[in-house]
């Protein structure tokens, strides 16, 4: 088969898919007998990414799975196709979802230990149905804590390629919405122009924070983690 048609193929398949593509899936669009190699579909990926200079669209790889996405630049105007309201999150939800990313694997006692207040079960859900977090394993300390850590959504979500990519801490700052609402959020760690991003339901944009008297779940303190469960090693998928 030729380059060219590989490429288009791969084109093709970035456009419609509705998720990113790892390079296994792209192969696995092919018959055995016609698959690519991995340097063609490479070859392929990197034509498609050049064929987007100068165009609305960009080629991302986001944890080794690669999408097609609009530029930053058109969010302005892309936002305005939908009705929604753009999604609001309280500090108690954004703080938590912080130190999930900067400490996981983690558990919620870990998370009211740096945050100095109680984390509500609603904090939880809203991270989990937006699925930007997920249970990686338990910690092995009596009552045997969930361990939470992030998932690719996560960095779909925010427009990161990996964990890496997040900013040092120090640059960790106070940011303010329209409605003056105040949260710790790194510095150039804002949601990207995903479609989902909308459909977040008013309730979760209004998260309260959390008192003392909705820690009702045992949490573990500061000992080690043991290896989480599967999906928990060193990269959070």
């Amino acid at each position: 088969m030729s380059e060219v048609r590989i490429r288009d193929i791969v084109h093709a398949a970035l456009l419609v898919a509705g998720e990113p593509l790892t390079l296994e899936r792209l192969g696995s669009l092919f018959a055995d007998e016609a698959r690519p190699e991995r340097d063609e579909l490479l070859q392929a990926l990197e034509d498609v990414r050049n064929a987007c200079n100068g165009g609305p669209l960009e080629l991302q790889c986001i944890d080794k799975a690669y999408r097609l996405q609009t530029r930053a630049e058109y969010a302005p105007w892309l936002n305005r196709l939908f009705a929604e309201r753009p999604a609001r999150y309280s500090r108690a939800v954004l703080e938590t979802l912080a130190v999930i990313a900067y400490r996981q694997p983690t558990t919620r006692g870990e998370i009211e230990a740096i945050r100095g207040v109680a984390v509500s079960s609603d904090i939880i859900k809203t991270l989990l149905s937006r699925e930007w977090i997920r249970q990686v394993g338990t910690k092995e300390v009596p009552g045997r804590p969930a361990l939470y850590g992030t998932t690719r959504a996560f960095l779909e979500n925010f427009n990161l390629t990996s964990l890496g990519e997040l900013p040092p801490l120090s640059e960790l700052r106070i940011a303010t919405d329209d409605e003056g609402a105040q949260a710790f959020v790194p510095v150039g760690l804002s949601v990207g122009s995903s479609a989902t991003e909308s459909e977040a339901t008013e309730s979760e944009a209004t998260e309260p924070e959390a008192t003392e008297s909705e820690a009702t779940e045992p949490e573990a303190t500061e000992s080690e983690a043991t290896e989480p469960e599967e999906g928990g090693s060193g990269e959070i998928l």
